[in-house]
């Protein structure tokens, strides 16, 4: 079976089974991510959602990512997937879907929320992100937020499953040379706590479709 041809009803048992976490997350760690990776987060960690929205587009499964404005905050200019912090009073699957309408513009309340991912703590915003999968039934009308979006980019899911868009280099960080994988989408690298959590989506879905 072909990631084009999965239903949501098969996408949300999926994600009932037991989920691949660590194991997933570590094949796109740069090295110094693996101790906190393997460490519990810290007790003052700041609980966020993010959410994956699948919709359909072009006979096949898309989500959207976006690019970060440039400011001077801890993750400026990354592509990430549309989340935030959770605000009081609010579940972190309405936390994921508050903040990505705000974000993207999507009609996220009427998304149906298919499940959740493990949560993944992101050692420099202090945040504990629970990642949701939602979906809609049709392409939303985007319209991001100009002061917190400077691109949006429509990612077809299958591309995920594409060999050659995962991709690894040497890059400076921490004033350490380290490898770091990364998915190549267009000219963007979806590195870090956005590519972990997509690397456990994609296996996720692999096991259903060996399963």
């Amino acid at each position: 079976m072909s990631v084009h041809q999965l239903t949501l009803d098969q996408i949300r048992l999926a994600l009932q089974r037991p989920l691949p976490g660590l194991a997933a997350q570590l094949k796109f760690a740069p090295e110094y991510r693996i101790e906190s990776l393997r460490s519990d987060p810290p007790a003052n960690a700041r609980p966020a959602g993010v959410l994956i929205l699948l919709y359909p587009h072009q006979d096949q499964w898309h989500f959207p990512l976006m690019k970060r404005v440039e400011d001077d905050l801890v993750h400026s200019g990354q592509i990430s997937l549309p989340g935030g912090s959770q605000e009081a009073g609010e579940s972190l699957r309405e936390t994921a879907l508050r903040e990505a309408c705000e974000e993207v513009g999507a009609a996220c309340a009427t998304a149906e929320v298919l499940g959740e991912l493990s949560p993944i703590y992101i050692p420099p915003s202090n945040f504990l992100v629970q990642p949701v999968i939602g979906a809609v039934d049709v392409r939303p009308n985007f319209q991001c937020d100009s002061r917190e979006v400077a691109e949006l980019i429509e990612v077809p899911l299958s591309q995920l499953f594409d060999s050659k868009v995962i991709q690894r280099e040497q890059w400076e960080l921490r004033g350490m040379n380290i490898e770091v994988p990364f998915y190549k989408i267009g000219p963007h690298k979806v590195w870090g706590a956005t590519a972990m959590i997509l690397s456990e989506f994609c296996m996720v879905l692999t096991d259903l479709n060996h399963g």
